[in-house]
């Protein structure tokens, strides 16, 4: 556990192991949230949707899927052709 003392400005300092383990440089942003036991500090993303990517699990694309429904409805509609 880490320890931080507040300033007269309600300021405090994140200590250095945790701003490394967690990435946190000056300058950063971080979120200041109430959490269930308390306050809860966290580092904002730097680049929120190069750090998201991969979290969703892999699906089958929907215009991919759409653009197969449509082939499969106009070969279903051409009239057949005698032979």
């Amino acid at each position: 556990m880490s320890r931080a003392k507040v300033s007269t400005k309600g300021q405090i300092v994140i200590p250095a192991e945790l701003r490394r383990r967690y990435g946190i440089r000056p300058g950063d942003e971080v979120r200041v949230d109430e959490g269930p036991g308390g306050i809860v500090v966290a580092p904002l993303l730097k680049d929120p949707v190069k750090q998201g990517r991969g979290l969703l699990p892999k699906r089958p694309s929907l215009g991919e899927a759409l653009l197969e429904e449509r082939r499969r409805e106009v070969h279903r509609d051409e009239p057949v052709r005698a032979r």
